[in-house]
């Protein structure tokens, strides 16, 4: 059974765990880098069972402290064992420099690593480097390291976080491990699930060093990892009278000459997921089109504003952006569409529009990728990238509603609640059309009068999982639409 939320915490709260431990339950550093290493070579004995051959690669502070633990622990084991030491050994403080010094007393082989040092052919790479409170680039010496490391193409077990990675942002900090385990301690790190910190994380393991529960209730997490259990509530079975009024109208905005396909892929998502009606208002030219292969949608001509009216008048929730265009077309349709009180879902050029004229609104959910983002914050997507919560926050704040900051580790904020992730997703929805799956997941969610708070979310996570499942039948050559029967199979599951 998993947990249906999970705590995310930056590098000052694990800090601050550590503090409290030490003070209110006497939890030394020297017993944590104890527990640590103990864990970790539990878990490397499960899951790594045929490495014979260990290196372990020690920095300077409490990370390289938990990797010596870990070699003294493997070594007493019998497995043969080589710790090399990065940087100054003389620099270590304690209680790192008393782990080092228990290696030595136990004869665990340790080396100062140079840059021709020969690493003699491990079968696994322990990487206790750099731990979460490195932030800038990385020294010479590291960088050195890693890349020697990574040209032997062994598997790599990375303890707390790959060293490299920002542990607060996801950034890389010039260099970095990509990991095939990672085991954090204490609680979930936001640069593990995010940003490119995603890339290098590998297969993630947490282990809380058996600290007390009630230590947990004194720090609040900067955000939370979603799990589609906490809504299964919304997705329970309906009653035998139920009718389509009831599943709720969308009516999307969209499609301008030459992208008629994104409306049409945003309607069929919002009624896989439940919605009970679907209307299309796109470009003229378009509206006999949109229902050819899907005739269970609505379709209308829309060459003013006023013939949206009537439109919106019958709808419960509006996604206005997918294929809207910033023509003059684009443009009267958004701002007449900005005059309603429906809520609404934005997208694409909804977006882009935004930038251009910005507004505040409580009703809304916006969808920006970290180049609609950057726009929207009058910035760069490698600005956005730099720091994906702050931008998410800065976003949330300055246009108001939801913001759903998509990209590896879509992050999602809601007033009044702390910062949602979502950590499935895969390489493969890096295509064209995913933006105007979700957004009418969402559009199909808000319509069923789920609160636009849960919907953002769910309509995240859903998204994520129905591109999981595709998946399966492999990521290079999957399209958007090939989300849909998942979808259904998903909004299913509460039964």
């Amino acid at each position: 059974m998993y947990p249906m939320r999970m705590p995310i915490y930056q590098s000052s709260e694990i800090r601050e765990f550590e503090q409290l431990a030490k003070e209110r339950f006497n939890l030394s550093d020297e017993i944590l880098m104890q527990r640590a290493g103990k864990a970790a070579f539990d878990f490397l004995l499960r899951r790594f069972p045929q490495a014979q051959k260990i290196a372990v690669f020690c920095g300077k502070g409490n990370n390289g402290g938990d990797g010596y633990t870990l070699a003294k622990l493997l070594h007493e084991r019998g497995l043969h064992v080589d710790v090399w030491q990065v940087g100054n050994h003389e620099s270590l403080k304690s209680p790192a420099e008393e782990a080092m010094r228990a290696c030595q007393k136990a004869h665990v082989p340790v080396y100062p690593f140079t840059e021709k040092s020969d690493l003699h052919h491990p079968d696994l790479i322990v990487d206790a480097l750099c731990g979460i409170g490195v932030h800038t680039t990385l020294k010479s010496e590291m960088v050195t390291a890693i890349e020697k490391i990574k040209r032997l193409q062994v598997p790599i077990y990375a303890l707390d976080i790959p060293s490299g990675v920002d542990a607060d942002t996801g950034c890389v900090l010039g260099d970095a491990l990509p990991a095939t385990v990672t085991m954090t301690m204490i609680g979930l790190k936001l640069g593990l699930l995010t940003g490119h910190g995603i890339a290098y994380t590998g297969e993630l393991v947490l282990n809380d060093l058996q600290l007390p529960p009630e230590l947990f209730s004194f720090i609040e997490p900067v955000a939370e990892k979603i799990h589609l259990g906490a809504f299964l509530p919304y997705l329970k079975p309906r009653p035998r009278d139920w009718h389509k009024r009831l599943s709720g109208h969308v009516c999307i905005v969209g499609g301008a000459l030459g992208f008629g396909g994104a409306v049409r892929m945003a309607a069929i998502a919002a009624l896989r997921v439940g919605a009970g009606l679907v209307t299309i208002a796109t470009y003229p030219e378009h509206a006999n089109m949109m229902n050819i292969n899907c005739p269970e949608v609505m379709s209308h001509a829309v060459a003013t504003p006023a013939d949206l009216q009537p439109l919106f008048k019958r709808a419960d929730v509006v996604v206005l952006g997918p294929g809207l265009s910033t023509s003059d077309w684009g443009k009267t349709l958004w701002d007449f569409t900005q005059t309603i009180d429906l809520p609404l879902v934005m997208d694409a050029d909804g977006l882009n529009l935004l930038a251009e004229t910005p507004l505040i609104k409580e009703n809304w959910i916006l969808t920006p990728h970290p180049g609609e983002a950057a726009r929207l914050l009058n910035t760069t997507s490698d600005e956005i990238q730099a720091n994906r919560l702050d931008a998410l926050k800065a976003i949330q704040k300055q246009y108001g509603g939801v913001c759903v900051l998509k990209g590896a580790g879509t992050l999602i904020l809601a007033p009044h609640t702390p910062p949602a992730l979502c950590d499935k997703g895969n390489p493969g929805m890096a295509t064209a059309g995913m933006g105007d799956i979700l957004s009418g997941i969402l559009g199909g969610l808000v319509a069923q009068g789920i609160p636009l708070s849960e919907a953002s979310k769910m309509g995240v996570m859903l998204h994520a999982l129905a591109g999981d499942l595709a998946a399966k039948d492999g990521e290079r050559g999957m399209i958007a639409t090939d989300l849909m029967p998942y979808l259904r199979r998903l909004v299913n599951e509460g039964k």
